[in-house]
């Protein structure tokens, strides 16, 4: 009965050494990374693996020029904290830059950039 006990107890604690380690990451992406979109989106919504921490985290979208084409009004979703989504002013039809930070409620975070395009697709 002693190993079996001593055995449990140590599959408990590397369970727990793994989560500690974990980092928020992004899952997915609407409009999705790296793709086209026949007609501009209305927000940029990016998923993460764990809920992310509100005042920490962020999502900034630039064109092709560099200038912020968001409209500044970030925000987690209030029903599930692993979304986070920005509001998007017009775009005209282009390539746009998506640079995010997550903060997750465990103070790990990670951040990264993706592109989407707006208009047809010229492959």
């Amino acid at each position: 009965m002693r190993p079996i006990i001593i055995i449990a107890s140590l599959a408990l604690l590397l369970s727990g050494i793994t989560a500690a380690f974990a980092h928020g990451e992004l899952k997915r992406a609407v409009p999705p990374v790296g793709g086209t979109v026949a007609t501009a989106p209305n927000e940029v919504t990016v998923t993460f693996n764990e809920p992310l921490e509100t005042a920490f985290s962020t999502v900034v979208v630039r064109d092709s020029t560099g200038k912020q084409v968001d409209k500044a009004d970030t925000h987690i979703d209030k029903d599930d904290r692993t979304i986070m989504r920005v509001s998007l002013q017009p775009l005209p039809p282009g390539v746009y830059t998506v640079k995010w930070r997550a903060v997750t409620v465990d103070t790990h975070h990670t951040e990264g950039t993706f592109t989407f395009k707006v208009g047809e697709d010229t492959k």
